[in-house]
């Protein structure tokens, strides 16, 4: 059994004196731990440079056969390309935006030869990117299809027109960065729909769904149906 050594066994030093700690040996000891605190992480931290390429006029391709412009830019951190974006930045917050991505994707069929390949442009959904990391993250937006949908952005909030995964129905959705789940979901039966405008206190969003418009108080745990006011008072 291991022998426990108490400050007083004097079998613990065997020359019979205890061990002093010198004013040199303070320094030097002093020096071994601020050179450790010094490259324990505790350093200025890395500054990234991110920057946004010239614009470029491409075509989207879609499955459908429709064929569109678009205009694409590279999204550049630390001087590499990391992803193609199309579309208006937007701040969140000081540090943090969000951006569509673009894909640019080989459209070339298994039978046919290296020579012969073609890339097709497709705008795919919307990523975020901190600037004091940066790092970026794509965003899952419930029913957001990279076709039809058109995100109307205000604050930490996404408005735009879903469709399902058959493309049989429609949705009103308002998605929140940070939460799984829309704030709002609401299917409709009507073909066309858009997002009429964003206000502010309250913040309240707006639908064109089938030529009519619907009004949606938004909070951060849900969105509200609001009233059409009378007629009498929008006109004033």
């Amino acid at each position: 059994m291991e022998r426990l050594v108490k400050s007083h066994d004097k079998s613990a030093f065997p020359s019979g004196r205890s061990h002093i700690i010198t004013p040199t040996m303070r320094s030097a000891l002093f020096g071994v731990f601020v050179l450790l605190f010094a490259s324990s992480g505790y350093s200025a931290p890395r500054e990234h440079t991110i920057a946004l390429g010239k614009w470029r006029n491409v075509e989207a391709r879609f499955d459908s056969g429709t064929v569109q412009p678009m205009r694409v830019r590279e999204l550049v951190v630390d001087g590499r390309v990391r992803e193609y974006v199309t579309g208006p930045v937007h701040d969140v917050t000081d540090w943090v935006f969000v951006v569509r991505r673009v894909y640019h994707l080989n459209d070339a069929l298994p039978n046919e030869t290296v020579k012969s390949q073609t890339w097709a442009w497709r705008p795919g959904g919307w990523i975020m990117l901190n600037r004091q990391t940066g790092r970026i993250t794509s965003l899952n937006m419930a029913a957001f299809d990279s076709e039809v949908s058109i995100a109307a952005w205000y604050r930490d909030f996404a408005a735009y027109c879903g469709t399902s995964d058959d493309g049989l129905k429609t949705y009103m959705v308002v998605a929140q960065l940070g939460k799984r789940k829309p704030i709002l979901r609401k299917e409709t039966t009507a073909s066309a729909c858009s997002v009429s405008q964003w206000e502010r206190m309250p913040s309240r969003v707006t639908f064109v769904v089938g030529g009519e418009k619907m009004t949606f108080a938004v909070r951060s745990h849900g969105a509200d149906l609001q009233p059409e006011p009378p007629e009498e008072e929008s006109q004033q």
